[in-house]
């Protein structure tokens, strides 16, 4: 099975103020999208097998745009989202989100380890989707819980699907909760990497 992406898009949203209050740094998030043809748009198959397997290039191209978009050694956090046009199954969109899809995008980034929270679900042209985004060297740094609104114009069309990949540079602003660092997970990933050695 070959996926057909019928358009790009690239969403980018900068701030630097929470509740008032001056960031000590920026956060930067930026959404990708490849909006693809549904192969399966209108039908009931039992086997999304064929799905998962055509993923994995669409990982690739994703991968290549998330690069495009951003420096891949500032992203610490990530998330992944779909949605799926109404002749098609909110199914369809998880059977292109895989592990298969994922791989390639994590490599990317450096070799991120941990799961990617998602999100998917049907809708007509415009239908706004939120993408949760977590740390994506472990799920557990409560200051990368965070999310990514995405709108797109006139998708996706009933045959398509909108597979969207969510990074940011950094957790949320003023976040204090308490839990694991990213300071202590970059740590402990860099001690691991020179034992590995």
């Amino acid at each position: 099975m070959e996926l057909i992406i019928r358009r790009n898009y690239v969403f980018s949203e900068k701030r630097m103020f929470e509740a008032g209050q001056r960031a000590d740094r920026e956060l930067h998030r930026i959404a990708v999208v490849a909006v693809v043809q549904n192969p399966l748009a209108g039908t009931l198959n039992a086997d999304l097998q064929p799905l998962i397997r055509a993923s994995v290039e669409l990982g690739h191209a994703m991968a290549a745009m998330v690069v495009a978009a951003c420096d891949p050694q500032s992203i610490e956090s990530y998330g992944k989202g779909g949605i799926v046009g109404t002749a098609g199954e909110q199914e369809h969109a998880n059977a292109l989100l895989t592990t298969a899809y994922a791989d390639p995008i994590r490599a990317a980034l450096g070799g991120a380890d941990a799961w990617i929270s998602s999100f998917t679900k049907t809708g007509a042209p415009g239908t706004p989707i939120d993408v949760p985004m977590n740390h994506k060297d472990d799920i557990y740094v409560r200051s990368h819980y965070d999310g990514m609104s995405v709108t797109i114009p006139s998708t996706p069309q009933a045959d398509e699907i909108a597979l969207i990949f969510c990074v940011a540079n950094r957790g949320r602003i003023n976040a204090r909760v308490g839990g694991l660092t990213h300071g202590e997970v970059a740590l402990r990933k860099q001690r691991a990497l020179s034992y590995a050695r």
